[in-house]
């Protein structure tokens, strides 16, 4: 594995977003120094955070000569193509438009939905006790996980992963969603596909290696 110590990752144990990138540099054999930012301290919303990225949200990726990178997609995309062996999406446009959309599906119609600052605001604005914030997280990670589920089990470019057989954006982001869901002891419901394709990725080194529980900051 390649160290690039100028290279700089913020981070926090458990996120979905930070597992992706973590599994990109992993499949590229790229390490960088992590920055763990402590979300149940609120450091993401530190001045100083907040002058790398505005939002208050993690991951971020620190480049030489360049402003932070935000945004899992865009960092996992800026590193593919900056080292493009192995690739990280299909080699036609179909393919990369398809791996795309699903990623999407994951990482903007469904993970939103159930990020650290919804719950402050829905169980604190909103009135939720912890019950009606499971309930939430219930109704959208089931609802997001059943339209992808449909779709990889309905379409052809389905192979052992999301499309075909080599790992892409698409696993990453698939995986990722079910790693937080894991966290937070949330099992998934009459995914079969989706729960094949999770076990092909759990045993891969670079996923494995990205898992949250062993990260820096995980509870023993």
């Amino acid at each position: 594995m390649t160290t690039q110590p100028s290279l700089e990752l913020f981070a926090f144990w458990r996120t979905s977003a930070t597992y992706r990138v973590r599994v990109g540099l992993n499949l590229k054999g790229l390490t960088a120094h992590e920055h763990i930012i402590d979300l149940d301290a609120g450091e993401q919303r530190s001045p100083a955070f907040l002058q790398i990225n505005p939002l208050g949200a993690i991951p971020a990726l620190r480049v030489p000569g360049h402003p932070p990178l935000t945004q899992s997609l865009a960092i996992l995309e800026f590193r593919g193509e900056l080292e493009p062996s192995p690739p990280l999406l299909p080699g036609d446009l179909y393919g990369r438009a398809r791996v795309r959309s699903l990623a999407n599906m994951l990482v903007a119609d469904t993970h939103p939905l159930v990020t650290p600052r919804v719950k402050k605001y829905l169980t604190g604005s909103g009135g939720f006790d912890d019950a009606a914030w499971r309930a939430w997280q219930l109704q959208w990670f089931g609802t997001g996980l059943a339209a992808v589920e449909q779709r990889l089990a309905g379409e052809r470019e389905t192979g052992s992963l999301c499309h075909g057989d080599t790992v892409t954006i698409a696993d990453i982001c698939l995986a990722s969603v079910v790693a937080v869901m894991r966290v937070f002891k949330i099992p998934t419901r009459d995914t079969p596909v989706i729960d094949a394709i999770v076990a092909r990725c759990d045993a891969h080194d670079a996923f494995a290696r990205a898992a949250p529980h062993r990260q820096p900051g995980a509870p023993a």
